[in-house]
């Protein structure tokens, strides 16, 4: 297969030499007059990866070891993320080196970056160095190429598979990635005209970001604002006659309740309102587990997972910016499941377990739909009666919530919330026909904001096709104009090569072979 992008190709590693000729000649009536196709090894000085370690830590003890995660996907350096070791002996990234991720999973490989100043720092086997005469090359201008391709999938086209990653190879990338190489006045204009336009779109950038932030925090305004009786204040007066107080609807439930538990209803202690909101009149402090039977799901085995039986509600089906829970992409058990373990329409389901200790808790509602449901047993259902089931499942993403929630989880590898944790979840609880006018009053102001949120992600997703659009202009030669009196790139590769020459015959020239060290030892 032979993959071109204007600028760069990658070809097969059975690709025969007149092959690469052919393409070569395709590309080169493409480029501007000046520009030439060069292997990435042909103008490279070393093309290393980095050396492995186990004993990292996060103490700032010893040098910054960069790995996969230290460059973004827009070819940044990102040091959020970073671990630190002590080598003995290593050679630390300085100005000018290029560095490539070499091993990852086949979506991410291939992300490039470059050193804009000399560093103390170290990198991994899973990057690769790639160091330039910088008196002869931009190497902006290769890491910026570097990462195009990256951006446009050849990589994760080209890749060596292996069990969980992939990899590209040093000779790999120095045999078979051709680059456009521009005269080197061409290249700097190129790379300040891209890091000026880029420069702009990062600051249109920062002030989207800011604006979903602003969001976010709008969000949760609205919810705090809700669960305080502010957005319902007006209705409250005006309906203060004709509604029924939450402390009777309470009891209401506890008595329903026992008739279905046959008066094994488990008594809470009350909540300690001393350090909790002051509620409206009418509304009454309760746990969730005296509104609620909570209840885990389903445990199988891999084997019973498949095409066939019931659909099951995973975790990963918990997480989505709706309240209810995400129903596409359901697997299927193959098992027989009791009809207490089926969900029916006002269920809310908590995660039980997560990876992340942020994830604990994260409560969503069930949806029917035309077939039977279950949930797995990393997953708590909570079932009601007579509460709307978006109130609470708004109430479960407060802030409030949450961090009591998350304060209840337990941690070893994963972070785990029992039901009893579960129940005792403090909730403000209104009158019913209430209820139902917070959540109008909540999904008002959302509809507003999700249209909002629509826009800056349609906005961020503009940014990063222009900012692929400017990479791609550059290097087909589109973005600066041609100056006829810079040096042909034929030239400067003539430059590289005889550079290249001396170095080897330098090193050649300190080399005594083993015969001519055998002859001097006699001699002496």
């Amino acid at each position: 297969m032979l993959l071109l992008d204007g600028w760069i190709v990658i070809l097969e590693k059975k690709s025969n030499h007149s092959t690469f000729n052919i393409v070569n000649k395709l590309i080169e009536n493409n480029l501007p007059r000046n520009w030439i196709i060069v292997k990435l090894g042909e103008i490279a000085k070393e093309i290393n990866p980095g050396f492995p370690c186990g004993k990292h830590n996060k103490d700032d003890k010893g040098v910054p070891h960069l790995r996969p995660m230290n460059i973004n996907i827009r070819g940044e350096i990102d040091f959020s993320d970073v671990k630190y070791v002590q080598p003995e002996l290593y050679d630390p990234l300085i100005k000018g080196d290029v560095l490539f991720n070499n091993t990852n999973s086949p979506e991410l490989l291939g992300k490039t970056a470059f050193i804009k100043e000399n560093t103390r720092w170290a990198y991994s086997n899973h990057m690769t160095r790639i160091r330039f005469d910088t008196s002869l090359l931009n190497p902006a201008w290769i890491s910026y190429g570097l990462h195009t391709l990256f951006l446009s999938g050849f990589f994760q086209k080209n890749c060596t598979h292996h069990v969980n990653q992939a990899s590209i190879n040093s000779t790999f990338l120095a045999d078979k990635v051709f680059i456009s190489l521009a005269p080197m006045e061409e290249q700097k204009r190129i790379v300040e005209k891209i890091e000026e336009l880029f420069a702009k779109l990062d600051a249109g950038v920062e002030v989207l970001k800011k604006i979903n932030a602003q969001l976010k925090r709008y969000r949760q305004a609205v919810l705090k604002y809700a669960f305080e009786g502010k957005l319902t204040e007006e209705w409250r007066k005006a309906n203060k006659d004709k509604i029924e107080p939450a402390s009777v609807l309470l009891e209401r439930i506890k008595e329903e309740r026992r008739k279905i538990v046959k008066g094994k209803l488990k008594e809470l202690p009350p909540v300690d309102t001393s350090d909790l909101a002051e509620l409206p009149e009418g509304w009454v402090w309760t746990r969730l587990g005296e509104i609620a039977g909570l209840k885990n799901g389903i445990n199988f085995t891999k084997s019973q997972k498949g095409d066939s039986g019931i659909m099951t509600i995973d975790v990963l089906n918990m997480y989505s910016k709706s309240i209810f829970v995400d129903l596409k992409n359901l697997y299927r058990v193959d098992k027989t499941v009791k009809e207490d373990y089926l969900l029916k329409y006002g269920d809310i389901l908590f995660v039980r377990s997560s990876v992340k200790r942020e994830g604990v808790g994260w409560t969503s509602a069930f949806k029917e739909i035309s077939e039977p449901v279950t949930f797995c047993g990393f997953i708590i259902r909570a079932r009601f009666h007579r509460i709307f089931p978006e109130y609470i499942t708004y109430f479960s993403r407060t802030y409030f919530a949450r961090e009591f929630i998350i304060s209840k989880g337990s941690q070893v590898t994963i972070t785990n919330i029992s039901q009893e944790s579960i129940g005792r979840i403090p909730i403000p609880l209104p009158p019913v026909e209430e209820q139902r006018k917070i959540v109008e009053e909540i999904e008002r102001r959302f509809s507003v904001v999700e249209e909002a949120e629509r826009v800056v992600e349609q906005s961020l997703r503009q940014a990063e096709r222009l900012r692929q659009s400017i990479l791609k202009k550059a290097f087909e030669g589109k973005l600066v104009p041609q100056d006829p009196n810079d040096e042909p790139a034929e030239k400067l590769l003539e430059r590289i090569r005889a550079e290249k020459a001396m170095r080897e015959e330098s090193k050649g020239k300190g080399k005594i072979s083993k015969a001519k060290w055998r002859k001097r030892k006699v001699h002496h």
